[in-house]
């Protein structure tokens, strides 16, 4: 991906986390092509004259949106880019070996591999595992359980594993599949009765792995479908791999007898990356933008950022930045990237006691009952919104939440804010609450 795809990209994944209903002007945008960026311009492709005309209306907002994100004016400059209308239109990926085709049937992403994952004291047992599973398919470690917080690389590994047995052998039926893919693949085979269909699918691969398999859990039907499966890759000499964001033995709902199968083979933890970990990643994903990142301000972005999905987007944020002034991100300006944002969340007054206190206002709650072990309806769902809001609005770590909030364990914090994400989308009376206590709580300040 360039650097202004990746610019774009984030740019408008940031106001679709700023904006809980992402206002018509965004949605535009995604239908528009980032063209050129300056120092201080952006020009944006239109498909036609109404999407142009619209979005000149609104470009006052859209330039004020990017320079909240890019943290210096940059102007926007509209222009048209129509489709040829002869030619047919160009397929939605164009691959140009066989290799490269089988990576899409199999849903793995060719850009995940053993050469581009930083291996660290927090990982290297899970890296040695995947190669092993990777050079004795079925016979190493079957099946392999990955589990660890979110951004730790379990997919990187997972997929890492696939993309070189397609490599090795083209003629592995391999596959990747998330958690909830499984079980919406299962609910689609049930209503249009092709359950038959589904079976051959998924019980004659060689590899088949399976993303965040928590999401089976509860669901009585699927762990039903999901264990004549497991057992029906494993007696033909088939490989399972398993990613979770716990280990299956603090998987809730989930039936004893995958309980127990999960467990069979070997279940690595995952540990979040540490100082030189994220270094790494740093570099190799400056080396993959074409961007020359000195080695010092990696380091300080290292120090500054440590949640590690989080990494990237600082990079790209600090690029665009210096594009026009400077051919690299140098110590200075990742020095002066952080002291503005720095400035900013001063400015902003808001503390963590702020954030609980408003929760505990608008419920009626007291705050030791919020902090306390107590795990009634009435005090968990305010204790996850503070979480939710901690992380969302501060940007706090999730080591640090806990702490405030006397929990033991972050990974209750990691779930909860899942939660809440979760429930937003599906509940608007909720949204609606949390949004009215933001909004007292930026008031108040």
């Amino acid at each position: 991906m360039s650097i202004l795809s990746s610019f774009w990209e984030q740019f408008l994944n940031n106001a679709s986390k700023k904006y809980q209903n992402v206002p018509v002007v965004f949605s535009i945008l995604k239908q528009s092509t980032p063209i050129e960026l300056t120092d201080d311009k952006l020009v944006i492709g239109c498909q036609n004259d109404s999407l142009l005309n619209f979005l000149q209306k609104k470009t006052k907002q859209i330039e004020t949106e990017l320079q909240l994100y890019a943290g210096k004016k940059i102007r926007v400059e509209l222009i048209i880019t129509p489709k040829k209308k002869n030619n047919p239109p160009p397929p939605l990926f164009s691959f140009s070996t066989p290799k490269e085709e089988l990576f899409l049937k199999s849903r793995i992403n060719p850009k995940y591999s053993f050469e581009n994952f930083a291996v660290s004291p927090t990982n290297q047992v899970a890296y040695a595992a995947a190669q092993a599973v990777a050079n004795n398919l079925g016979s190493a470690y079957n099946p392999l359980f990955l589990y660890g917080g979110v951004g730790v690389g379990k997919t990187h590994l997972a997929q890492a594993i696939a993309k070189k047995i397609i490599e090795k052998n083209p003629e592995k039926k391999v596959l990747f599949c998330p958690g909830d893919s499984f079980i919406n693949e299962l609910v689609e085979a049930i209503k249009d009765k092709t359950t038959a269909k589904f079976r051959r699918k998924y019980r004659q691969l060689n590899l088949l792995i399976v993303d965040d398999i928590q999401f089976i859990a509860g669901k009585i039907h699927v762990q039903e479908e999901f264990f004549h499966t497991f057992n029906s890759v494993l007696t033909t000499g088939g490989q399972i791999i398993l990613t979770s964001d716990r280990p299956p033995s603090e998987i809730k709902n989930l039936q004893d007898r995958l309980r127990s199968r999960f467990s069979g083979g070997l279940t690595v933890d995952i540990q979040p990356p540490d100082f030189e970990l994220r270094t790494a990643i740093l570099l190799i994903k400056a080396k993959e933008k074409n961007i020359t990142l000195d080695i010092e301000a990696a380091k300080v972005i290292a120090e500054q950022i440590t949640d590690s999905r989080a990494l990237e987007g600082t990079l790209i944020s600090i690029y665009a930045k210096i594009i026009g002034n400077k051919e690299k991100i140098d110590l200075d300006a990742v020095e002066f990237f952080f002291s503005q944002k720095n400035n900013t969340l001063k400015s902003s007054k808001i503390n963590p006691n702020d954030v609980i206190r408003a929760v505990c206002t608008f419920y009626n709650i007291k705050q030791s009952h919020l902090k306390g072990p107590k795990r009634t309806e009435s005090l968990t769902l305010p204790r996850h919104i503070t979480m939710y809001l901690l992380r969302k609005e501060l940007k706090m770590k999730f080591e640090e939440i806990a702490f405030h909030l006397k929990r033991k364990d972050h990974t209750t914090v990691i779930h909860a804010v899942e939660k809440i994400e979760g429930m937003i989308m599906k509940n608007p009376t909720l949204k609606q609450e949390i949004s009215t206590i933001t909004q007292n709580l930026f008031s108040s300040t």
